[in-house]
């Protein structure tokens, strides 16, 4: 019983730690967005006029929906309903400044929104579109979401694009289960070198049916 009770405290210590971290680096990173946003979001309208951002319904802690924020690297006119779908390698549908701003993770920064809002996470589960209802299951039935989704995960530096969604799922579970500051902290410098090297990158994915866990779906205004 102690030795139960001294678990859960270190685990609601490291929660409420992952929290403040998530809540200081948001506000620092929505400063340092705030300034690529000067230069980032001139190239995307240039490239396709239209909105800067775009929020897509994604599922979030304990199931729930909510709206997560990008840049946008799609034309405009292919983002509609009708023309939903997986991007392909050398998808037509992505701009120049869109191909430079996904394999730079550029794209990804407005999140540090949702990470203020408490949608997020720095470090978690990589979040799904609701549609993904093959691996949404087996996320369930490893009890993924009990933590919050993050804008990197384990998945993420263990093969990203390369992976099947059983193999996905069980990083998923993995950090769920065994998650640590220390963890987190690993996970965010592998990330740094995973998006300096290009790693595990492939544009709508190697397995395109999965693409990057509903991050190659199509972008809705």
């Amino acid at each position: 019983t102690v030795l139960t009770t001294s678990i859960n405290y270190a685990s609601t210590r490291d929660l409420m730690l992952k929290r403040l971290m998530d809540i200081a680096g948001g506000l620092v990173g929505c400063l340092i967005t705030g300034i690529l946003f000067i230069f980032v979001a001139p190239a995307i309208y240039i490239a396709s006029p239209g909105p800067i951002f775009f929020a897509q319904k994604r599922v979030g802690r304990n199931g729930r929906i909510f709206k997560m924020y990008k840049f946008r690297t799609m034309y405009v006119q292919d983002t509609t309903e009708e023309k939903k779908g997986w991007t392909t390698k050398n998808d037509p549908r992505v701009t120049k400044v869109g191909r430079i701003l996904r394999k730079t993770s550029i794209d990804e920064l407005p999140q540090l929104f949702n990470i203020l809002r408490g949608e997020m996470s720095f470090v978690g589960p990589r979040p799904l579109i609701p549609e993904e209802e093959e691996i949404r299951s087996l996320r369930e039935a490893s009890g993924v979401y009990r933590m919050r989704p993050g804008v990197t995960g384990l998945a993420q530096v263990n093969g990203r694009d390369l992976l099947t969604a059983e193999q996905k799922v069980a990083y998923d579970a993995y950090y769920v289960e065994h998650h640590t500051l220390f963890m987190d902290i690993r996970i965010l410098f592998q990330t740094i070198a995973a998006v300096l090297t290009g790693k595990g990158f492939a544009e709508g994915g190697e397995l395109q049916h999965h693409g990057e866990q509903g991050e190659d779906d199509s972008e809705i205004e």
